[in-house]
C-alpha cells in the first residue's frame, strides 16, 4: 500500500478541498518555511489509518478542516479512500472509506457521510495488505491482555516524526507512550516473517496445556493431602456420628478401610424425625379457651357475691321483722284501753296536736308485717338453691381451667422435646455434612490412579507441544532476520560515516531494546551512549531504510511507505524559518542523507515510497525531481501552505 493523495475539506464544504497528491513508487519531498504545516501532514496520515486522534497543534487546521482524507493504492492497482471527520471532542470513531478501480479519486465534499468507523476502516485495510487473521495471545502469565494484529501496528513502522527521528532513546513511532514498546516487541517478528498465527496458536495451545498440567498436578496433591488428612481425621468423626446415634457396634481400634465403611455408613444414616405438628395453632386455641373459661369464671364469682349479699340482705331484713313483730304483738296483752281516745293523753288527759294510732292500726300493721314476714321467708330456699346451682358450674369452669393448664403445660413439653429433636438433627446434619466433604476430598484408589493418568496424559501433551514450540523458535528466527537487516544498516551507516560505524562489525536493531546497536570487537554499543543529533538521526535513516527494504523484498504486510520529518534538523542552528537560506550549514552531509534516501528508492524498484517533510531545498536536480510541494512566497508574496490563505479570511 502506498500514499496517492491528500485531501483537506473546509468546515463549510463549499471550497475546493486543499489536495497534496504523492508519487507512487518514488521520492517525494516537501519542503517549505517554518509554520507551513509540513509536520502535520505526517500526523493526518496517521489519522486517517485509523488513529483515534490526529494530534494536531496548529489552531488554524483545527479552525478550517472538517474532514481528511487519504488516497491510497494496492498492489492490485485497486484504490481505497479513507476519510476521517474532524472530531469534535479528544477523538472520534467516525469514518468514510470508498473502494475502486484505478479511476478512484478524491471524493467531493457533499459525498462525505459517516458509512463506517474506525474498527472496520482497519479490518478493510489490514485484508488489504495481507496482514492475515492473527488473533495474538502474551505469552502464559504475561499480564497484558491479547489483541488482533492490524494496521494499527503494522503504521507503527512507516512513520518517523521530527521528535521521534532524533531521538537515542527510541526507535519507532510512538515507541515511548504506555505499552507501545511491548506492542513493537509483539509484533514486530509477525511483521519480519519470523512468527505467525501457526506460532501464536502453538503458543496459545502450550499455555492451555501448561495451565492444564498445573491444574492435574493440584488435583492428585489435593487428593493426597486429603487421603492423609483422613487417616488423622476420619476416626474422629466416627467417634462423633457415634455419639450422636448414627454408628453402633464401632471397633475400638478401626483400619483404614473400616473407618471409609463406618463414614460411608453414617452418611447414609437417616436421623429420627418427628411428625411434623402445628403447635403453634394448638397453643392459641388453648390460650384462647383460657381466656374465655377465665372470663366466664370472674362472672360467676360476680353472681356468687351477688347472691351472697342478697342473702345477707334477706337475713337483717327478717330479723328486724320479727324484732318489731314481737314488740307489737305485746299489744295483745291490752284490755279495755283498746278503746282509749287517741286524741287524748291516757297520762294527763290533755288533748293531742296529733293524734296517736289506735290500737286497730297497730294491730292491722302487725298483720301486714307478719305477712310480708311469711313472704320473705320463702324466698330464702330459692336464693340458696340458686346459689348452689352457680357454685356447681363455676367447679365445672375451675376443673376446665386446670385441664387446659395441664394440656397448656403438655404441648411447651412437646414443644421442648421438638426443639431438642431438632437440635440434634442439626448436629447430626452437620456432622454428615464434614463425613461428605471428607469423603469427597478423600478419592478412593482408583480415584488416586485416574488422577495420576491424568496428569501423566497433561505432561505428554504439554511436553510434545513444547518440543514443536522451540523447533520454530520465534526469537532465534527473529534475530536472524534483525541479521539481514543488519548487513544493510551497517553499509549505509559506513557510508553517511555515522559516529562508531568504522569500528562496528555489525550495526543491527536489538529486539529487547528495541533501538540500534553497535556491535564491535570490543563489545556492543548502543544508541544512548553514541553522541551528536547527527548521527541519532543517522542510524534512524539506515534502521528504517534497511527495515522498509527487507520487508518489500519479502512482501511482508507492512505498508509500502515511510515518512519522515525533518530528518535534517540537526544540521542548522535552532529553528530557522528557512534552512535553503542558511549559507554554513553543512549541505554536504545533507545533500548525502537524502542521496541514501533517493538510492535506497531506485534500489526498492518502485516498491518503496519515501515522503519526506523538511526545510532543506537541494538544487540538485534529483532533489527537485522529488519535490512535490515547495511552500515557500511565491512571486506575489502569497505563501504556499498546508492551508490555503483564503481559508483564514
Amino acid at each position: 500500500m502506498q500514499l496517492l493523495a491528500l485531501a483537506l475539506y473546509h468546515r463549510d464544504g463549499r471550497k475546493t478541498p486543499r489536495v497534496l497528491r504523492f508519487r507512487p513508487g518514488a521520492l517525494n519531498i516537501l519542503t517549505g518555511e517554518s509554520e507551513t504545516g509540513k509536520s502535520e501532514v505526517l500526523s493526518i496520515v496517521d489519522y486517517c489509518l485509523g488513529r483515534r486522534a490526529p494530534h494536531l497543534p496548529d489552531d488554524r487546521i483545527d479552525q478550517t478542516v472538517g474532514w481528511y482524507a487519504l488516497l491510497v493504492s494496492f498492489a492490485d492497482r485497486s484504490r481505497m479512500v479513507l476519510a476521517r471527520p474532524r472530531p469534535t471532542g479528544a477523538s472520534t470513531l467516525h469514518a468514510f472509506t470508498r473502494t475502486g478501480d484505478a479511476s478512484l479519486d478524491i471524493p467531493q465534499a457533499h459525498e462525505l457521510v459517516h458509512n463506517s468507523n474506525v474498527a472496520a476502516l482497519r479490518s478493510e485495510l489490514s485484508a488489504r495488505i495481507g496482514i492475515e487473521d492473527f488473533h495474538f495471545q502474551p505469552p502464559t502469565g504475561a499480564g497484558r491482555k491479547p489483541f488482533d494484529v492490524s494496521i494499527a501496528q503494522a503504521a507503527l513502522l512507516c512513520f518517523q516524526n521530527q521528535n521521534e527521528i532524533a531521538d537515542q532513546t527510541a526507535l519507532f513511532h510512538r515507541q515511548t507512550e504506555s505499552g507501545m514498546a511491548q506492542t513493537l516487541k509483539d509484533t514486530l517478528p509477525y511483521f519480519l516473517g519470523a512468527a505467525g498465527p501457526e506460532q501464536a496458536l502453538r503458543r496459545h495451545r502450550l499455555g492451555e496445556a501448561q495451565r492444564a498440567q498445573r491444574a492435574a498436578q493440584r488435583k492428585l496433591d489435593d487428593a493426597l493431602r486429603h487421603q492423609q488428612a483422613m487417616d488423622a481425621n476420619g476416626l474422629a468423626l466416627v467417634r462423633l456420628a457415634e455419639s450422636e446415634g448414627l454408628l453402633t457396634d464401632v471397633p475400638t481400634a478401626p483400619d483404614t478401610a473400616q473407618v471409609l465403611d463406618l463414614l460411608h455408613q453414617a452418611l447414609a444414616a437417616a436421623p429420627e424425625t418427628a411428625a411434623p405438628l402445628d403447635l403453634r395453632d394448638r397453643r392459641q386455641e388453648l390460650n384462647e379457651e383460657r381466656r374465655l373459661l377465665r372470663e366466664q369464671l370472674q362472672e360467676f364469682d360476680e353472681a356468687l357475691a351477688a347472691v351472697d349479699r342478697w342473702q345477707q340482705q334477706g337475713r337483717a331484713f327478717t330479723g328486724e321483722l320479727h324484732l318489731q313483730l314481737d314488740r307489737l304483738k305485746t299489744l295483745d296483752l291490752l284490755g279495755p284501753e283498746r278503746q282509749h281516745d287517741t286524741l287524748v293523753c291516757p297520762m294527763c288527759a290533755q288533748p293531742l296536736e296529733h293524734p296517736d294510732p289506735s290500737a286497730q292500726d297497730i294491730s292491722e300493721l302487725t298483720d301486714n308485717l307478719a305477712q310480708e314476714l311469711a313472704q320473705a321467708q320463702t324466698l330464702q330456699p330459692v336464693r340458696e338453691e340458686h346459689r348452689n346451682a352457680l357454685r356447681i358450674e363455676r367447679g365445672r369452669i375451675t376443673e376446665r381451667l386446670r385441664l387446659n393448664g395441664a394440656q397448656l403445660r403438655e404441648l411447651l413439653a412437646s414443644d421442648e422435646r421438638l426443639r431438642n429433636l431438632q437440635e440434634q438433627n442439626l448436629r447430626v446434619a452437620h456432622i454428615q455434612g464434614r463425613i461428605a466433604e471428607a469423603l469427597t476430598r478423600t478419592g478412593t484408589d482408583s480415584d488416586l490412579t485416574r488422577l495420576r493418568n491424568d496428569l501423566a496424559l497433561t505432561q505428554e501433551h504439554t511436553a510434545a507441544l513444547e518440543q514443536l514450540v522451540d523447533e520454530d523458535d520465534v526469537t532465534a528466527e527473529t534475530e536472524r532476520r534483525l541479521a539481514d537487516i543488519a548487513v544493510g544498516m551497517t553499509a549505509w551507516a559506513k557510508r553517511l560515516n555515522l559516529g562508531g560505524a568504522a569500528d562496528a562489525t555489525e550495526v543491527g536493531i536489538s529486539l529487547k531494546l528495541l533501538n540500534v546497536v553497535l556491535r564491535r570487537p570490543a563489545g556492543r554499543l548502543p544508541l544512548t551512549r553514541i553522541g551528536s543529533a547527527k548521527n541519532h538521526i543517522g542510524y534512524h535513516l539506515v534502521a528504517h531504510l534497511a527495515l522498509h527494504t527487507y520487508l518489500r523484498r519479502n512482501n511482508r504486510p507492512v505498508p509500502g511507505f515511510l515518512m519522515l520529518d525533518q530528518p535534517t534538523q540537526a544540521f542548522f542552528p535552532g529553528k530557522p524559518r528557512d534552512a535553503a537560506t542558511i549559507q554554513d550549514a553543512d549541505w554536504t552531509t545533507v545533500t548525502a542523507y537524502f542521496q541514501l534516501l533517493n538510492d535506497v528508492v531506485q534500489l526498492n524498484q518502485g516498491a518503496l515510497q519515501i515522503i519526506v517533510c523538511d526545510h532543506a531545498n537541494l538544487a540538485e536536480a534529483w532533489f527537485q525531481d522529488a519535490v512535490i510541494g515547495n511552500w515557500r512566497p511565491e512571486g506575489d508574496g502569497n505563501r504556499n501552505a498546508l492551508i490555503p490563505p483564503d481559508w483564514l479570511d
